[in-house]
Formats: C-alpha cells, sequence, structure tokens
C-alpha cells in the first residue's frame, strides 16, 4: 500500500528535513546540498525514495532538476502533518533559513540580469515575440476597467499603450529599479500612472485595490509563481479580472540569454491547478503562436 512507502520514507530524520525543506520552497539538488551540508550522492538517494513515496514531484528545467512537495489531495495532509511536528526544531528551522538565502541568490542573479538588459528590454522581447502585439491583445480586454495592475510592468510599454487609448489609473510594479528608470523616461508624467519597487511575491499594494491585474511574460521570471498568484487574488476586488500571458512550457534553453528567465515556460495544466488553487476561476485561454517556435498562452481568469 502507498501509505506505508510513504510512512517508511518518513521514518529518517534526514528525509524529514528534505520534505520540510521542499514544502516551503522548490529547490535543485545543489541548493539542497548546501542547505543540509551532505554530500550530493546521499542528498540524491534520499530524494529518491521521498519520490517513489510519491511525497515529492520534480520537473525538469534545462539542465537542472528542481523539487517540492507533491501538494496533491492524496498526499497533502499527511506532508502538513508530518511537517507541523518537525518545523520548528533548531535544524528545520535553520534549514528554512539557509533555503530562503537560496532563493534570494537566485532574485539577487536576476536583479542582475535586467540592471544589465533594461535599456534594451523591449528590443529583446521583440526578437522572441516578432510582431505579435500582445498590448494589443489585452487592451481589447480592459475597455470597462477602471483601476488596471501591471505587474512586471518593466519599461512601461504596455503602461503606456494603455494610457494613450484610455484614461484609467494605472499601477505599474516591478522589482528592478533599472526597469522603472526606463518606464519614468518614456512615460507621460501624469497623476493616473503610479509605479512602485516590489517583489511580485510580496505586492506593495493594499487588499482589494484594484478590479483588473495584468501579468504579461513576467510570470516565467518568477521563482515562486504560486505566491505571486496569491499575491493577485489579494489585490484584486471581488469579481476582479485576472490577464495572465506567458510562455508554453518549451526546451529551448538559449531563449534565457535573449531574455533570462527561471522557467522554460508552464505546461497550461500547471497554470490551471495554480489559478484554481489560489481561488480563480478561468474564463478564457487563447494560444498564440510567435517565433522560434515558440508559443504563449493567454489566461483570463476571475476572482
Amino acid at each position: 500500500m502507498e501509505i506505508i512507502k510513504q510512512f517508511k520514507a518518513l521514518s529518517d530524520p534526514t528525509r524529514l528535513r528534505l520534505l520540510n525543506i521542499l514544502n516551503h520552497y522548490e529547490l535543485n539538488v545543489n541548493e539542497i546540498v548546501s542547505i543540509v551540508d551532505m554530500i550530493q550522492s546521499g542528498v540524491s538517494r534520499h530524494l529518491k525514495i521521498l519520490m517513489e513515496s510519491g511525497l515529492l514531484m520534480s520537473r525538469k528545467d534545462g539542465s537542472f532538476i528542481y523539487y517540492s512537495a507533491d501538494k496533491t489531495v492524496n498526499t497533502l495532509s499527511l506532508i502538513n502533518l508530518a511537517c507541523a511536528r518537525v518545523e520548528k526544531e533548531t535544524v528545520c528551522a535553520q534549514d528554512l533559513q539557509k533555503a530562503k538565502q537560496s532563493i534570494t541568490i537566485r532574485k539577487n542573479r536576476a536583479k542582475r540580469f535586467f540592471r544589465t538588459v533594461a535599456p534594451q528590454w523591449d528590443r529583446l522581447k521583440k526578437e522572441v515575440l516578432g510582431t505579435f502585439d500582445l498590448n494589443e491583445v489585452f487592451k481589447q480586454m480592459l475597455l470597462g476597467c477602471d483601476r488596471v495592475a501591471d505587474l512586471g510592468c518593466g519599461t512601461g510599454e504596455m503602461l503606456g499603450s494603455l494610457f494613450l487609448e484610455n484614461k484609467k489609473m494605472l499601477i505599474g510594479v516591478d522589482s528592478s529599479p533599472e526597469m522603472l528608470e526606463q518606464a519614468r523616461i518614456k512615460l507621460p508624467g501624469t497623476k493616473t500612472i503610479e509605479l512602485r519597487l516590489g517583489e511580485l511575491e510580496n505586492l506593495p499594494m493594499k487588499d482589494q485595490e484594484v478590479d483588473t491585474v495584468i501579468m504579461s511574460m513576467v510570470l516565467y521570471h518568477i521563482f515562486e509563481p504560486e505566491k505571486s498568484l496569491n499575491e493577485v487574488f489579494r489585490v484584486l476586488k471581488p469579481g476582479g479580472m485576472f490577464l495572465l500571458a506567458d510562455f508554453e512550457k518549451h526546451e529551448q534553453e538559449n531563449i534565457k540569454e535573449i531574455i533570462g528567465g527561471s522557467w522554460l515556460g508552464f505546461e497550461q495544466e500547471q497554470v490551471n491547478g495554480w489559478l484554481s488553487s489560489c481561488g480563480f476561476s478561468l474564463d478564457l485561454f487563447n494560444r498564440y503562436g510567435v517565433e522560434k517556435g515558440l508559443y504563449i498562452n493567454l489566461y483570463v481568469a476571475k476572482k
């Protein structure tokens, strides 16, 4: 029986530590090794046992494999019970602090990338999107919206497009000061556009502040997508609309050399699952072909 495998997997202290870490963060083997201070072969052996028991899941992204707790209906209650019993242990608390530092290192790496490419970002995007005008797709869907937040607004291209067409209250949020500086240069000085510096996993916004949220080609840069989607749900008013556009899952790691990113796109089922678990209902899905054999998936969801 599956439950016997799972109890056996949890009978080892190291595996309990690993499960607790991966219940909070998605990490690759190198990051896990540095956190628990064990040799890679030992960590890999424990991960294999947890995988075979059904307590972990993995995804391949380029040359890396990332692991996380498998929080499905069949395992969620057991994982939560096990982690609740150990997470206050000193070693487990230290593990989580180190794991958080690993995520911070990743984020700093991404910030350095955007610091470098900010002045040429719009040109780099066109290398991948070609003539496909995602801004125009969004504009047609935003005609009746009054307060719109563009999360990961970058250089403000979308905000500028919306400002020219409709007199809305627009909020742009980005974690890169350099990107926001480019946006301030390009956008008109007006009280109807507000730019804010902040992480998308912890938005500098009030609860239910806007009626529409856009995340355009941003999610693939975010290390913890579900946290960002929970934040979107928080800042949206009841009945609010969420427009999410991002790459469909692909294997072209060279795309990261052009426009960065921590994910090689997403499976439709994966995004649908995140949206549902955050409380959204999906209203519309569209798929668009762009350059280099890539596809952009557009999800329109309601709170």
